[in-house]
C-alpha cells in the first residue's frame, strides 16, 4: 500500500501564520481604541446616558507599523473631551526611539550589517543594505519636520536656553559647533522642546537667529528667559523679545566665582552664596549680597568679592515671579539635565562628519525625551503666575 505524502509549503504557511497574527493586533489594538473612547465619554457608542461627557463623530484610519507588520487603526473622533489615546502615544515613543538609534548607529560607523540584525529585532523585519541610508533619509526628514512644527502651546511665560558643543570634521580639520536648545514651561504649566538649531558660535547673530525662528513658528508670552550669562544670548533677548526679563543660572553664577577660590575654601563660600538665594524677598537677598561681598573681602578673596557685587541682581530676577515657581526657575537644570543626556549619547560618535548631523541627533534625543513622561507631567503650577499678574503692581 503506497502511503500518503503530505508537503507543507513552509512559505506559505509562515506567510499566514503572520497574516494571523497581524490581523489578530489589529483587532485588539482596535477594541482597546474603543474602550479608552467609552471610558473618557463614559458611555458606550450610541448609549444615552446622564453621565455622558463626550459624544462620538465617527473616526479616522491611521496606519500604524508593529513588529506583526502594519495594522490599520481606527482611531475614534470625540466632541466635547480631547481623545489622546496611550496605545498610539507608545507606538509613537517606539518610533521616534528607533528613528533614533538609526541614526546613532549610521554616524558611528556601525557595519551594515549590524545595522540589519538591529532593525530586524526593533521592526520585525531585515532591512536591506540598499535601503538603510533611505531609512536615515526619511528618519532625518521626520524629525526635520518635527524640529519645525508650528508651537501650539499658547503662551511660553519660562524659557530656558543653552548651548551645546559638539565637535565636527570641517575640511580635514576638527571644530567645535554649538547647537543652541531652547526648553520651556508652557501657559498650562507642562514642559516643552521648543527647539535646536546650529549656531556655530554663541555669538548674537547666532542667538538673534534662534530666537527670531522660535518667533516665527509661534512663541510667544514669553516673560523670563533663564541661562547662563551670555552676552550674545542677553544681546538677542533684549532685541528679540525686549518685554521678557533675564534670569542668569545661580548654578553658573556660583561656578563662575568658584573659579577664583582656592579649592579649600570653596565649601564654606558655596553656604554664604547658598544664603543670598534663600531669603524670602529680593530686598533680603540684597542685604544679604552685601554682606557677604563685606566678607569675602575680609577673607582676601577681592575677586571673588567682586564678582558677587557685580553679578547678583541678574541672579535675582526670579524674586519678580510667583515664590512657589522660584526653585524651578532661578537655574538652568531643566535643560542641563537633558544636555548631559545627549552629551552621554553623541559622546560614542566622536566627531560627526558635519554639523547637520549632529544637530539631527541631537533633536532625536529631544523628540525621544519630549514623548516621554518628562514632556506629560505637570511640572508647574501656572496658576500662581495668573493671580500674580491680576494683582494690583506695588512700586
Amino acid at each position: 500500500m503506497s502511503e500518503k505524502i503530505v508537503q507543507l509549503n513552509e512559505e506559505i504557511i509562515k506567510g499566514q501564520l503572520k497574516e494571523l497574527v497581524r490581523g489578530s493586533v489589529e483587532e485588539t489594538l482596535n477594541e482597546l481604541l474603543e474602550k479608552e473612547a467609552e471610558s473618557l465619554t463614559q458611555a458606550a457608542r450610541y448609549e444615552r446616558s446622564e453621565a455622558r461627557q463626550g459624544y462620538r463623530s465617527g473616526h479616522y484610519d491611521r496606519n500604524l507599523t508593529t513588529t506583526s507588520g502594519d495594522v490599520t487603526l481606527h482611531v475614534p473622533r470625540l466632541k466635547g473631551v480631547s481623545f489622546e489615546t496611550a496605545i498610539i502615544e507608545r507606538y509613537r515613543r517606539r518610533e521616534s526611539s528607533v528613528e533614533e538609534a538609526l541614526i546613532e548607529m549610521y554616524l558611528a560607523g556601525v557595519s551594515v550589517r549590524r545595522v540589519e540584525d538591529i532593525t530586524e529585532a526593533l521592526w520585525g523585519s531585515k532591512v536591506s543594505p540598499a535601503t538603510i541610508s533611505e531609512l536615515n533619509k526619511k528618519a532625518y526628514v521626520h524629525i526635520e519636520d518635527w524640529r519645525n512644527r508650528p508651537l501650539r502651546g499658547g503662551r511660553y511665560p519660562y524659557v530656558y536656553v543653552d548651548g551645546i558643543y559638539l565637535r565636527r570634521n570641517w575640511g580635514g580639520e576638527y571644530e567645535n559647533v554649538a547647537i543652541l536648545v531652547a526648553i520651556a514651561v508652557n501657559e498650562d504649566g507642562f514642559r516643552e522642546v521648543l527647539g535646536a538649531a546650529e549656531g556655530m558660535k554663541e555669538d548674537k547673530a547666532s542667538w538673534v537667529s534662534f530666537f527670531q525662528w522660535l518667533r516665527g513658528r509661534g512663541l510667544d508670552g514669553v516673560k523670563l528667559i533663564v541661562g547662563d550669562k551670555c552676552m550674545g544670548m542677553l544681546e538677542a533677548v533684549g532685541e528679540v523679545f525686549p518685554e521678557a526679563k533675564y534670569q542668569r543660572c545661580e548654578v553658573h553664577f556660583y561656578r563662575n566665582i568658584f573659579s577664583v577660590v582656592p579649592k579649600s575654601k570653596v565649601k564654606n563660600v558655596a553656604k554664604m552664596l547658598k544664603a543670598i538665594h534663600a531669603q524670602e524677598s529680593k530686598k533680603a537677598s540684597r542685604e544679604k549680597a552685601a554682606a557677604v561681598v563685606a566678607e569675602l573681602k575680609a577673607m582676601k578673596l577681592p575677586e571673588a568679592a567682586k564678582k558677587v557685587a557685580d553679578g547678583i541682581e541678574e541672579t535675582l530676577t526670579y524674586c519678580d515671579f510667583p515664590s512657589e515657581h522660584w526653585a524651578k526657575i532661578r537655574t538652568n537644570n531643566v535643560i542641563e539635565r537633558m544636555n548631559r543626556e545627549i552629551q552621554r549619547r553623541t559622546r560614542v560618535v566622536g566627531a560627526f562628519p558635519d554639523g547637520n548631523s549632529a544637530l539631527m541627533l541631537v533633536c532625536a534625543r529631544l523628540r525621544h525625551v519630549a514623548g516621554t513622561q518628562w514632556g506629560c507631567k505637570k511640572y508647574m503650577n501656572m496658576k500662581h503666575l495668573e493671580t500674580m499678574e491680576q494683582e494690583p503692581q506695588v512700586g
